[in-house]
């Protein structure tokens, strides 16, 4: 037992008064001569020792009386633990991500989660409390009641390590302070190893909150997998996570008109075909009737209406290959000899194409340079005659490696750089024992700057890239290389042409950079915005002469289909989802963990917090005693005869 004010204890030291008067009382007694009392002899002596026992009764409950009094006043306690007299600080993490949409017994995860906090907390206790998207620094829960209650769930997700490290950086610097941090999650699992390592200054108090099942339906994509000239069809394709269904429907929407419905049986995973009209635009919607998390359920997509990437081939060679690849139906492929060059032309395309030039004129190089710097690509593809002066001139204008003296030594083509964008994707594996092309003669690149994509039996580049512009090292006519009948090539050049443009994708996901070229041509002083329902934003743009670049990350953030406008007019809409990364209910086991306190219960873990630094204080008894010997000694002297 301890004393809040121990200095009070020396008020004991009075108890010897009463002591000192009940032992020597001054009173004395007289005699008086009375006849005939022999026979009250022995009254008398009952009488005085009763006498004797009533005042050291009465004694005794004064000093218990008077020393409960003043050990009441000294104010006693019982600490817990050693850390009561310490400054104690509580930082909560509390998880609103998708997957805490699970059914618990009382309402989903997450509102579970806030109704415990709100009944356990002391309201004015000063905490920090942060989401996947939010933080309240030195509050109460009385403060931010209202914003808990509205707490919506999140399509972000903080990675366990970022949630331990941003929990650590909300303490303060006082190291003689008690740190506890809560983590309140259902701990999904992800493609992270999670592991906790120690800290001497903080305790670790992690709430795994369980689910009631951990059964889930999802969209989980959809893709065109079939074009003609009418229709297209849509596969969509569906995870189930929990017991097989026979007969689940799925419906496609055309804005809020119901088109085509279906109903599949699944397992693990099933696939379900939409026809739907490819000469039109689209704004579709699949959906699925699931009672478990309701994020995945709906997946919305847009076909617009096709823009035509623009292709212009500058030759000195046949082209016919190039012809083939780029197709109209999908790009605007042009092609002129070099002789006969319009220099106006260039700044209308997306692509241009230098085929086998032997040299390039510095009027060339310098239209290129606008071209480049305007957002356009260059796909450089050298003669074994190219003027290598030239060439290094438009190379060091793009930032390219220049190239050196022609090498004729036979070289095969054994390298990809299955990581470069220009390839993501393309492959299901990584493949090493392809049919490696060959070229007969190339220019060695000196040192890159760029990105190699596809390379040399000796490491050195075949395609590089650097920014806007790519150059083979090779010439590619037959009797140099048969790259051209290589399946490598039908990738490569194709996805040059598509990336020239970034035409919208049928959706984005939420929370990920995209870059999005709208193919229109604005005004000075036009922008462009996003709109959506009531709500719009101008988002991030890089204007070029015939396209606007936008990138979108942390706008929107939630799913749906947005408008491209310039001013009152709609040139393309975009479709938004979110991450389906959260839908299979998969959870961690905390308990394994040694460097945490693991918990099932929200109020045990703040009950265990403060209970660690609180104190039974015990003055209250005290005063109970006090009043209980005062009782007593009345009792006492009342009827003690």
């Amino acid at each position: 037992m301890q004393f809040k004010h121990p200095e009070l204890l020396y008020a004991l030291l009075l108890l010897i008064i009463p002591i000192i008067v009940h032992l020597f009382q001054l009173r004395r007694f007289q005699k008086v001569e009375f006849t005939n009392v022999q026979f009250l002899k022995n009254i008398t002596l009952q009488t005085r020792k009763s006498s004797q026992l009533k005042k050291w009764l009465t004694l005794i409950t004064r000093l218990l009386l008077l020393a409960c009094v003043i050990i009441a006043f000294a104010q006693p306690f019982i600490a817990n633990s050693d850390n009561f007299n310490a400054k104690s600080e509580t930082v909560i993490y509390l998880d609103n991500s998708f997957s805490m949409q699970a059914k618990s017994s009382n309402g989903t995860l997450l509102n579970k989660a806030i109704q415990e906090i709100i009944e356990t907390m002391d309201e004015n206790e000063q905490i920090t409390l942060f989401t996947n998207d939010d933080i309240f620094v030195n509050t109460t829960t009385k403060a931010i009641k209202n914003e808990l209650i509205q707490l919506k769930h999140s399509s972000e997700q903080l990675s366990y390590d970022a949630v331990i490290l941003k929990g650590k950086k909300a303490f303060s610097k006082d190291r003689s302070s008690v740190k506890n941090l809560v983590f309140i999650s259902d701990f999904q699992q992800n493609d992270k190893p999670f592991n906790v390592v120690k800290d001497s200054l903080v305790t670790y108090k992690f709430v795994q909150l369980k689910p009631e099942n951990t059964s889930n339906v999802a969209i989980d994509s959809v893709y065109i997998s079939k074009v003609d000239v009418e229709n297209l069809e849509l596969t969509v394709t569906l995870n189930n996570q929990g017991k097989a269904i026979e007969a689940l429907s799925v419906s496609l929407y055309n804005n809020d008109n119901l088109v085509a419905k279906s109903s599949v049986s699944i397992d693990n995973e099933a696939t379900t075909v939409f026809t739907i009209p490819s000469n039109s635009a689209f704004s579709g919607r699949i959906s699925i009737d699931d009672v478990n998390l309701q994020y995945d359920n709906s997946l919305f997509f847009n076909i617009n209406e096709r823009d035509f990437i623009s292709v212009l081939a500058i030759n000195e060679s046949d082209d016919v290959f190039l012809q083939k690849l780029f197709t109209d139906d999908e790009f605007k492929y042009g092609s002129v000899a070099f002789n006969s060059l319009n220099y106006n032309d260039i700044e209308n395309q997306n692509l241009i194409i230098l085929n086998a030039l032997k040299t390039i004129p510095n009027s060339l190089t310098m239209a290129l340079k606008s071209f480049t710097d305007d957002g356009g690509t260059i796909l450089i593809i050298p003669s074994k005659e190219s003027n290598l002066s030239s060439y290094n001139q438009l190379f060091a204008n793009n930032s390219l490696p220049s190239f050196n003296a022609l090498n004729t030594n036979e070289k095969r083509i054994t390298s990809i750089n299955f990581s470069h964008p220009l390839l993501a994707n393309v492959f299901d594996k990584k493949v090493n024992n392809f049919q490696y092309p060959k070229v007969n003669s190339f220019f060695p690149i000196g040192n890159s700057n760029g990105s190699s994509i596809l390379n040399y039996e000796d490491g050195s580049p075949f395609l590089t890239q650097s920014n806007k512009a790519y150059v083979f090292s090779a010439a590619l006519d037959e009797d140099n290389s048969n790259f051209k009948n290589s399946p490598l090539i039908v990738p490569v050049l194709y996805n040059i042409g598509k990336q020239s443009l970034k035409l919208p994708r049928l959706y984005y996901t939420i929370g990920k950079e995209n870059k999005i070229d709208i193919n229109t041509q604005l005004q000075q002083d036009d922008i462009l915005t996003l709109a959506i329902d009531d709500t719009s934003i101008v988002p991030l743009q890089q204007t070029y002469t015939n396209k606007v670049e936008l990138t979108t990350n942390e706008y929107p953030d939630k799913a749906g289909v947005l408008q491209v406008k310039n001013k009152d007019k709609t040139l393309q809409q975009l479709s938004y989802n979110y991450n389906r990364t959260e839908s299979r209910l998969n959870y961690y086991d905390v308990s394994s963990l040694d460097a945490v306190d693991s918990n099932n219960s929200i109020a045990t873990t703040i009950e265990d917090i403060k209970s660690a630094t609180n104190v039974n204080e015990l003055w209250k008894w005290f005063v109970i005693f006090a009043l209980a010997f005062l009782v007593i000694e009345m009792l006492i002297l009342r009827y003690f005869k």
